[in-house]
């Protein structure tokens, strides 16, 4: 993500940036409309379980937060910064996109709750309140809040402070109706006069929205002087803040006189609870309701075009959203989001939305706790957080948060999960690049770390065999066909890594090697292979590949297969026959491409040349397999050919294979040929139409590469794909090649 430069916001810091909107937006309309419920239904002490448990998953979430904020520079964006620079660009825009419209739905939410709560004051002799009257207000609400907020942050901020202010006068107006009159014993019996057959849960479910404001400070994050400092102070501060009032209030509608169980437990008496105790009655409250909600649509506002912004300025939305005005603030992002929070008005009723509204934000949770849990168990060095949270605990926290997801609302939850799951699938399949570091990179290190330990100590039998190739190309576009088949022969069972050589006497740069890596990894993408690439320069190719080919590979994954291309000039070939026998000295399988016209995209014929003298029937064998797994050959017929000289012997090595064949568990047709005269013959006239064909390399030939050259290349002449194969270390695994015919 690059800085916007041109303009220089100001900046706020922990009080009026993140403590204010958090605590604002936590002490809100449930507090008013729904704790004397609470009290009612469950008792004081199981109403003090509900805050604490509901307390501790926010303060958990909280302190996770935290700790990914100290580990590094914040940015504009909040949670969605948080979350894609910890687990990468897809999973944050999966939770950045769905969040973006939440708090700008939450703008509609909070802007009917105030027009409502507004016009319960309409004079009863005006008949019913129309339809248009409350649409109407709402869109007013939402255009003044879009109009303020987009001219100024400051202001906007500073016009929370006399809300915090009447919010806590209701407080401390509550708190003196209740002493100044007469009290009983707490209310401690459970009656659940109220929630059906939900009982604890149901009313658990129902107050938990409460809590979840803590992050309205967290999405001006960046706006703030010390992100660092302030979003761990402001963010704790806030969900402790709202837990010491929410255990406060309670026990006031626990004791006081004023109002009977009946009134406690109706819902419909709602804003009552507080009218008929607080001291001026709602002279106080109801101004604090006001207030209240539109603090909250104040902070979904806010934070909203923020995450507009960042996802702009990751590529995630379109540019121009990312610019600022003169002021600093991210205004196109904010018109666009008010345009939509007004669009929203006109679905009516929002309840159903409302509830996918509050899971989407819990699942936020879940994932800032699974990042926060994932950085520690990975450990990486460059995560060193000034505010350390244990892996489990942050765990607990994702744990409590998927819980209330399906109290909630089972389906709601179901529906969230699948449009974060849909989203990273799409954004993965972008093939976004991003400019940073994610925990993932690190967790799949430590994940391979431990399978190279595991296996370094073991040895790779023959059932484990699978082919970890190198293939060297100097033109990958001139190589597509060997490419192919490598994925053919690795696709989900082997290792392929690409190694692109460059000839050159010269020092070539290193960001002119990752450039090339970069071009090479597109073009192969493109043509959906799947590849590890390197980019290495030698003074001589085929000197080159040897040298490198030689010590390849990681702990107990070195490479066992080396694939090339059969040159086209005498010189080339011979080079590469004198390479292929140092390679063989050090247990290199090799494979040695000839393509006419490249590799059939569909192949129906296979065909495998075996002579049964150097032991390369094997690895033949098991290339025909191995490409008959994929999809697209699934079809092809593996053919065993071999030419004899009398007819006795073609008897006893037709019933030797076909009694072996069972065992290798490879269907195969077994054609055994009797003929006396040119082998190039019947290789023709047999393959000449097939799809490839598998022939062996011969071994030890040294002091005669221009005769072997000239060898190959007349048997491969006629044959359409001609796929050269030399064992050299894959052992004699498959039965029906052990020298069956001797």
């Amino acid at each position: 993500m690059s800085e916007n430069t041109v303009h220089t916001p100001r900046k706020f810091g922990t009080f009026l940036g993140v403590y204010t909107p958090s605590v604002l937006t936590i002490l809100g309309l449930i507090m008013y409309l729904r704790f004397g419920w609470v009290v009612g239904n469950v008792g004081l002490g199981w109403t003090m379980v509900i805050v604490i448990l509901a307390s501790s998953i926010t303060f958990i979430t909280g302190l996770s937060a935290s700790a990914i904020a100290t580990n590094s520079q914040v940015g504009v964006g909040g949670e969605y910064f948080l979350v894609s620079r910890s687990l990468g660009m897809e999973t944050g825009g999966a939770i950045g996109i769905p969040l973006y419209f939440c708090r700008i739905l939450s703008v509609t939410f909070y802007s009917y709750g105030l027009a409502e709560a507004i016009l319960i004051f309409w004079p009863a002799d005006w008949g019913g309140i129309p339809s248009f009257g409350l649409q109407g207000l709402t869109a007013v609400f939402i255009i003044s809040v879009a109009l303020l907020s987009g001219k100024s942050a400051a202001i906007t901020l500073k016009a929370q402070l006399p809300i915090m202010i009447l919010v806590g006068l209701s407080i401390v107006a509550l708190a003196v109706g209740v002493l100044s009159h007469e009290t009983h014993a707490p209310l401690m019996n459970a009656t659940y006069a109220t929630t059906g057959d939900g009982g604890f849960w149901y009313v658990f479910a129902v107050f938990f929205p409460a809590v979840t404001g803590f992050t309205a400070g967290i999405g001006m994050s960046g706006d703030l002087k010390k992100p660092r400092k302030s979003i761990p102070r402001g963010t704790l501060g806030a969900v402790l803040t709202g837990a010491l009032i929410y255990l406060l209030i309670p026990v006031l509608f626990a004791i006081t006189g004023l109002l009977t169980i009946e009134q406690l437990t109706d819902e419909e008496f709602g804003l009552k609870t507080w009218t008929s105790v607080a001291l001026f009655g709602g002279i106080i409250v109801i101004p604090a309701v006001w207030g209240a909600i539109l603090s909250s649509t104040f902070g979904s506002i806010l934070g909203g075009p923020r995450v507009l912004q960042a996802l702009s300025m990751d590529g995630l939305a379109p540019k121009f959203l990312s610019k600022l005005s003169n002021t600093g603030q991210p205004t196109r992002a904010t018109w666009i989001s008010g345009a939509i929070a007004l669009l929203a008005v006109s679905l009516g009723s929002l309840n159903t939305l409302a509830q996918l509204v509050s899971i989407l934000f819990l699942t936020l949770y879940v994932i800032i706790n699974f990042s926060a849990a994932l950085e520690v168990i990975v450990a990486e060095p460059s995560y060193r957080p000034k505010i350390r949270v244990p892996w489990y605990i942050s765990i607990l926290g994702a744990a409590g948060a998927i819980g209330v997801m399906f109290l909630i609302n089972p389906w709601a939850c179901l529906l969230a999960l699948l449009i974060v799951a849909g989203l990273y699938i799409w954004l993965r399949s972008r093939s976004l690049e991003q400019q940073w570091g994610d925990v993932s990179v690190g967790f799949w290190i430590k994940v391979a770390r431990y399978a190279l330990l595991q296996l370094k100590n073991r040895s790779v039998y023959s059932r484990n065999w699978r082919p970890l190739m190198l293939v060297f190309v100097k033109n990958v576009d001139k190589h597509l066909s060997l490419i192919k088949l490598a994925e053919l022969l690795g696709q989900h069972h082997g290792i392929l890594t690409l190694a692109h050589l460059i000839c050159t006497e010269e020092f070539v740069p290193d960001d002119k090697r990752r450039t090339i890596e970069t071009e090479i990894r597109k073009k192969i993408a493109h043509q959906g292979f799947q590849a590890f690439i390197e980019v290495h320069s030698v003074t001589d190719f085929h000197e080159g590949f040897v040298e490198i080919a030689k010590g390849h590979g990681l702990g107990g994954l070195r490479t066992n297969t080396i694939l090339f291309d059969w040159s086209h000039d005498t010189e080339g070939q011979i080079k590469e026959l004198r390479a292929i026998e140092a390679l063989r000295k050090k247990d290199k399988n090799i494979i040695l491409l000839n393509s006419r016209s490249g590799i059939t995209e569909r192949g129906k014929v296979i065909d495998i040349w075996w002579r049964g003298q150097q032991n390369n029937g094997d690895l033949m064998l098991m290339c025909a397999y191995l490409i008959k797994l994929n999809p697209q050959w699934e079809d092809a017929g593996i053919r065993i050919l071999s030419v004899v000289r009398t007819k006795e012997h073609k008897t006893k090595l037709s019933k030797g294979i076909k009694k072996l064949l069972p065992l290798a568990r490879i269907e195969a047709s077994v054609h055994v040929i009797v003929h006396d005269g040119n082998f190039r013959d019947v290789l023709y006239e047999k393959s000449g139409e097939s799809d490839m064909v598998f022939l062996g390399l011969p071994k030890g030939y040294e002091g005669d590469e221009y005769k072997v050259a000239k060898h190959l290349d007349m048997l491969c002449h006629g044959l359409r794909t001609t796929v050269f194969v030399q064992n050299n270390g894959m052992s004699h695994s498959i039965p029906i090649l052990l020298k069956v015919g001797e």
